[in-house]
């Protein structure tokens, strides 16, 4: 498998972007390599590591560091908090308002192995901002600000206020995006397959100080072809009357266990 289109690199630092499917660590059957940075290291050298986690079923933005020094610094980075994620989904369903943030406590769901939930007594901080994009009929395009590093947090803060990620196995609905049910005498039912196949999860954008030169980097993934086309055909058919102002309304109350 060849490795994926590179974003980003110079002499500490390699970005690619991320197919969804695809995970980032794991261990390799058969002789071949079964997660990307098995791939990387075998293309690029062993002594590359990877710096912060992207789910699997996501696509997106995933960084490496070629030296330890490097690595050392972004992993601080991450653990500080400085380190900016920005993050598109798709979801089924609309928000109230323009702008909402969840914070609660996640912790490992011991009855589904992979899968977290919000436990108010065991779980470990995470919060996320999301401001609405765009507005569809029974869709909505969101952008999403981790201010915390938990995994699948978006996902669980996502299907806990109602709107799941589209095609969300662990943490979704049933919702398919279907082009029948946008465009008006569609003919093509009987063999119609939904737009979007994979998780609506997109990492759009990584900020972080160079280890370097300490100067910002923003690197940057573009929309898979998959979310580019269901867009499309959103923005053409699905477009709600309503849409999203300017000026930003009063936030939601913010979210927590019990409303979850």
């Amino acid at each position: 498998m060849a490795l994926p289109p590179v974003v980003f690199e110079d002499e500490v630092l390699l970005a690619l972007d991320k197919p969804g499917g695809l995970p980032v660590a794991g261990t390799g059957g058969s002789g071949q390599p079964e997660s990307l940075l098995a791939l990387v290291q075998a293309g690029c050298g062993r002594h590359i590591g990877n710096v912060h986690r992207l789910d699997s079923e996501a696509s997106g933005v995933i960084l490496f560091a070629k030296t330890k020094a490097a690595l050392d610094s972004l992993s601080g980075q991450f653990q500080a908090k400085t380190a900016e994620c920005v993050y598109h989904a798709l979801v089924a369903g609309a928000p109230p308002q323009d702008e909402f943030r969840v914070e609660n406590l996640l912790a490992v769901d011991k009855g589904r192995p992979g899968c977290f939930l919000v436990d108010a007594r065991c779980g470990r901080p995470a919060v996320t901002a999301f401001s609405v994009v765009e507005r569809f009929r029974g869709f909505a395009w969101l952008e999403c600000r981790p201010e915390t590093g938990r995994m699948h947090q978006i996902r669980v803060h996502l299907a806990g206020a109602g709107l799941p990620v589209l095609n969300d196995r662990l943490y979704g609905g049933d919702a398919k995006l279907l082009l029948s049910n946008l465009k008006r005498g569609y003919k093509g039912r009987a063999q119609e397959r939904p737009l979007i196949s994979g998780l609506a999860l997109h990492a759009s954008q990584l900020t972080i100080l160079h280890p370097a030169t300490r100067a910002p980097v923003a690197i940057q993934a573009p929309l898979t072809n998959e979310l580019e086309v269901a867009l499309k055909y959103l923005r053409r058919f699905g477009k709600e009357v309503r849409r999203t102002s300017p000026a930003r309304l009063p936030r939601m109350s913010e979210l927590d266990a019990s409303e979850l």
